[in-house]
């Protein structure tokens, strides 16, 4: 039997979501992710809240690559790579990712979460301070929890260089100063002032740190991310992202440093010495959505598109949307309760736009996210505004 108190508090915990109107709704999709899905007990739903942002997610030729992924290597290697060996169609797509975002070498992990905490506990060592921006996704924070506790860490205000300039003269002494920044802030859609970081970083000789799991595929003209967006590429010293938005959709996530940082990571980095490598079909999906995308980087201009039709409508609809180039659109609330019961309304509406509240943003800034995809078309777009003046 269970612990009782156990139990308990857990029913409490569901009993006040429950009551309070803030208890998350799980949706069951019946077909692949892609603009309209199927959800099981509503039928169609117009999806605004994918990370899906090229629409590759059911591409034809990344479903291929997966399969024949499959059929190369079975279901995966079984262990971990030190162990049971590194997988050809890994080293490809390590090499492949490493040339896409500018850097001398890349490390592929099974999420980006699982590369964040590779990273700094790995990398970092006493004598050293970390210095990230207080919005930054919960994967650097927690990455940088499992830092030695004879690493300092302090958190700059958001996108706030006069601050994060403080706290390198403060921290001249140290031997090594990072500076951690999301590319695209996930909860708020603005993007990190990366021309003036990688000033800042050059001036007081730190390391700067992106991950840009929300701006690979979606920023600058080729799909590149934030680095490209801002003419920065190969001016960054890590970058971390993600497989599983833009690039395929399916899971999977990276390391860009240098060829040496990787040769410590291979050999020191726990989630790589202890968890499975990435799949062969995820390796192979992957590697497919960055061919597709190098060979067709309309699909960017398509989203950049959708981006500025969708701002337009909602802003001519009496929404606030902060202006910004990502295809993240946080329309604010404010009260949780509210943003799940407008979220709701939404889904009887025919559109899955997800709402958030604490602890995912802090209290009093619950938001529905809108997240928009290449694969729109202009009927999805304007039965999308549709919904949203009726609401």
């Amino acid at each position: 039997m269970p612990n009782a108190d156990f139990t308990q508090r857990c029913e409490q915990l569901i009993d006040d979501l429950t009551r309070s109107g803030q208890l998350k709704p799980f949706y069951e999709l019946t077909s692949p992710m892609r603009p309209v899905v199927q959800i099981k007990g509503r039928g169609e739903v117009l999806v605004l809240c994918a990370n899906n942002y090229l629409g590759l997610a059911d591409h034809p030729e990344v479903i291929e690559a997966g399969i024949q992924g499959l059929r190369d290597y079975g279901g995966g290697t079984a262990s971990v790579r030190f162990i049971c060996g590194t997988l050809d169609c890994h080293r490809q797509l390590e090499t492949r990712i490493a040339k896409f975002v500018g850097t001398e070498a890349s490390l592929s992990y099974v999420s980006c979460w699982n590369a964040n905490e590779a990273v700094f506990p790995t990398l970092a060592t006493e004598g050293d301070v970390l210095l990230s921006d207080e919005l930054n996704h919960a994967s650097i924070i927690d990455g940088c929890r499992l830092v030695s506790k004879k690493v300092e860490k302090q958190v700059y205000k958001h996108s706030d260089l006069e601050d994060l300039e403080s706290k390198l003269k403060a921290h001249a002494d140290k031997r090594c100063r990072w500076v951690i920044t999301d590319g695209v802030f996930s909860m708020e859609g603005d993007v990190a002032k990366l021309p003036e970081l990688v000033a800042l970083c050059q001036k007081y000789d730190a390391l700067l740190v992106l991950d840009d799991s929300h701006g690979i595929g979606v920023l600058g003209a080729t799909g590149r991310g934030t680095p490209e967006h801002f003419g920065c590429l190969g001016q960054i010293d890590i970058i971390t992202g993600t497989l599983g938005k833009a690039l395929g959709g399916a899971a999977g996530g990276y390391v860009a440093p240098s060829q040496r940082a990787i040769q410590v990571l291979e050999q020191k980095a726990r989630p790589g010495l202890f968890s499975n490598a990435l799949p062969a079909t995820v390796a192979y999906s992957a590697g497919k959505a960055i061919e597709i995308l190098e060979r067709d980087p309309s699909l960017v201009t398509r989203l950049h598109e959708n981006v500025r039709t969708i701002r337009s409508g909602l802003a001519a609809l009496g929404y606030q949307c902060a202006d910004s180039p990502t295809a993240i659109i946080p329309i604010m609330i404010g009260d949780e309760a509210e943003t799940i019961r407008k979220s709701a309304r939404l889904f009887e509406l025919g559109v899955m736009a997800i709402g958030f509240g604490f602890p995912v943003v802090p209290r009093g800034e619950a938001r529905i996210r809108v997240q928009v995809s290449a694969a729109l078309t202009d009927e999805h777009i304007q039965r999308a505004l549709d919904a949203f003046a009726k609401l």
